[in-house]
């Protein structure tokens, strides 16, 4: 596969154990639904922004008004969560324009994604790029670049374990674990940006780098991008200095509080959105991962779920979490058609086609984060083209190994 090229594109004749294939899939759905419409991609690209702005100009208008302390704290605290919900839907339109399934025009989503996405603080090309290759080779223990677990040996290993006694080992300790998913929910999405967070030193482009930031989204000729990205990464670390330093100017200009209220409250519940919902796109306890002699795209496209958010799932954060599994094996499809496509195709994925539709969406981070710490083979004893890795629960590896230091030190 040609990791610069669209996921989908990529796709020739492979060998796969399924009844159907991606062509099948794509029979399947209306031809509409490939096309992106201007006026509704603009629609909702308005809808947001006036929506921000609206929602921010009232907070900066009223709440330093309110005499009562408390009241004053509940009503910025109620603001930060809001506007929180709007940012993640304006980043999520950001993520639509580096598929191409904004518009058909690659200028305009490339410049609506740019803006977009600099103004969240992310590098639009860089992470665009790293973001293609995880849906060319999603699931994949070698090549994917996101929430890649730890092999059972590997595992062991961190833990200080013996291998054959993994399946013995007590779980965390629930006030444990709720610590370290509230150090995910806040620093994961940035941590992840800065150094590569959950991807293996076998999905880069080049050499994992031992320079500060070397594997970083935001290093032009670091170990994450080939030669001739350079300047698209460049671009885009332009773009994320703009708006610190347009931030920083705020901040002396007006004062520091209003800059850490209005933008960075509702940035941090970014940040924690963005985590949850693509942490919980691939980390279920009935999701497979697979080893490089198992792994096809229609495998690995599949091997992802559909939950349900109710009313902020579908009209805020665009039905992105509802209708992934169709994102994943058509990423050019707008996500306002995701909906008619997934009922087009579901029939014909049969079992291949996973959904959890739970009521409480923000359990599934309780649950990922208590079952889902590692995988091994079905049967060990069959060739890893022929088996299939599950997740496993047991206590958390240290911090080194869960924020992305796995495996680092063969290349040491």
């Amino acid at each position: 596969m040609d990791n610069t090229a669209h996921p989908v594109d990529t796709i020739v004749e492979e060998s796969n154990d399924s009844s159907v294939d991606i062509q099948q899939l794509r029979k399947a759905i209306p031809t509409h639904c490939f096309r992106p419409s201007y006026t509704t991609s603009l629609y909702y690209l308005c809808r947001d922004l006036l929506a921000a702005a609206s929602i921010a100009w009232i907070a900066h208008t009223n709440i330093p008004h309110i005499p009562d302390p408390t009241l004053r704290l509940i009503a910025w605290a109620v603001y930060g969560w809001l506007e929180g919900l709007v940012f993640t839907g304006i980043w999520i339109l950001g993520h639509e324009c580096g598929h191409g399934a904004f518009s058909l025009s690659t200028t305009l989503n490339d410049t609506v994604g740019f803006l977009l996405h600099s103004a969240l603080l992310t590098p639009y090309f860089s992470w665009q790029s790293s973001h293609r290759r995880h849906h060319i080779f999603a699931n994949h223990m070698e090549k994917d670049m996101s929430y890649v677990p730890p092999m059972f040996q590997d595992y062991a290993k961190s833990i200080g374990a013996e291998l054959g006694r993994l399946e013995e080992l007590a779980e965390d300790a629930p006030f444990f674990t709720l610590l370290r998913l509230a150090l995910q929910q806040l620093v994961g999405w940035p941590f992840y940006i800065l150094s590569n967070v959950t991807a293996p030193p076998s999905s880069l482009a080049k050499s994992p780098s031992k320079g500060f930031l070397g594997n970083s989204h935001f290093a032009p000729g670091g170990s994450l991008f080939l030669p001739q990205e350079f300047t698209r990464v460049a671009l885009s670390d332009v773009g994320a200095a703009i708006t610190a330093l347009t931030l920083t100017y705020a901040a002396r200009r007006y004062d520091v509080s209003t800059v850490l209220l209005l933008y960075l409250q509702p940035y941090l519940w970014a940040n924690h959105w963005i985590v949850a919902v693509t942490y919980l796109h691939h980390t279920h306890p009935n999701l497979p991962k697979f080893e490089p002699e198992a792994w096809t795209y229609m495998k690995g496209a599949t091997a992802t779920v559909d939950r349900d958010f109710g009313f902020i799932g579908r009209h805020v954060f665009h039905g992105v979490i509802e209708f992934h599994v169709i994102h994943h094996l058509f990423p050019k499809i707008p996500f306002y058609r995701a909906e008619e496509a997934t009922q087009a195709v579901k029939p014909l994925l049969g079992a291949q086609y996973h959904e959890d539709r739970r009521p409480s969406y923000l359990s599934g981070l309780w649950e990922a984060s208590r079952k889902c710490k590692w995988v091994a083979p079905d049967d060990p004893s069959a060739k890893p083209a022929d088996r299939t890795l599950w997740y496993r629960a047991g206590p958390s590896p240290p911090l080194g190994w869960s924020m992305g230091r796995k495996l680092w030190t063969k290349f040491d």
